[in-house]
């Protein structure tokens, strides 16, 4: 059974696709920061669906954090075929006139030191098995700028491109990397830093009428995910309802 790693696994998106990727077969690691409880609901719920799982606590920001529990995992199930990497590190919504650089910059550190940590780890690996799967959370606003969002659109748009060279030396050993990149999603974290009435606005930009729902990024990182994307890489794939 091919095992997934995915990171911020313990609610929201993080969850659904740990539901979703254990539903198709993948034995999955529900990695978490700081929330215990909500890890072992999840793997309690794959396990009760007849899947497998472990919960992993481990600050994605940490090089030691990340090597032991690239280590536990390796050691336990013997590698790691998919990264999804989906842990998102805190930032602000706010003006550039109000931005300063300890929340640009900030957000910038965390959000490329967790995404290096992470690729680090389970490349090697992926490199002596001539497979896997790298997929990364990105969001829209690092293509589409939208009003105070200007530490996570810039931090994304930094990871945009480190995905890019990684899908390019990676390619010839079998490995993918691509990004996926939701539109504002309900009950994600964008919603509870955003007032109603704007959220109310967000979703009528939108074609479908409709915020995105943990589910539709699920499908999308199972397509991403799976043997049948193999020739899929280095891409940008918005989850978006059709909005540009």
């Amino acid at each position: 059974m091919p095992v997934a790693l995915i990171t911020g696994a313990s609610r929201g998106i993080g969850a659904a696709i740990a539901m979703k990727l254990a539903g198709q077969g993948y034995r999955v690691v529900v990695n978490h920061r700081d929330s215990a409880q909500q890890a072992d609901e999840v793997v309690a719920a794959i396990v009760a669906a007849g899947g497998q799982a472990i919960a992993t606590q481990t600050d994605v920001t940490r090089a030691d954090d990340v090597a032991n529990m690239v280590n536990e995992v390796n050691q336990r199930w013997g590698g790691i075929d998919v990264l999804m990497h989906t842990a998102l590190t805190p930032y602000v919504i706010t003006s550039f006139a109000e931005l300063t650089w300890e929340q640009l910059g900030g957000k910038l550190d965390t959000e490329m030191h967790a995404a290096f940590l992470v690729t680090k780890a389970v490349v090697p690996g992926m490199i002596a098995r001539g497979y896997g799967r790298l997929i990364y959370m990105s969001a829209l606003p690092s293509r589409r700028a939208r009003e105070g969002m200007i530490t996570l659109g810039t931090s994304k748009a930094a990871l945009d491109q480190f995905v890019k060279y990684v899908a390019l030396e990676l390619a010839p050993h079998g490995i993918t990397a691509n990004l996926v990149a939701p539109t504002t999603v309900e009950g994600g974290t964008a919603t509870r830093l955003i007032p109603p009435e704007r959220l109310q606005a967000i979703a009528a930009g939108i074609p479908m009428k409709r915020l995105a729902r943990s589910s539709d990024v699920a499908d999308t990182v199972a397509f991403l995910a799976s043997e049948g994307s193999g020739f899929t890489s280095g891409h940008y794939i918005p989850v978006s309802g059709g909005l540009e």
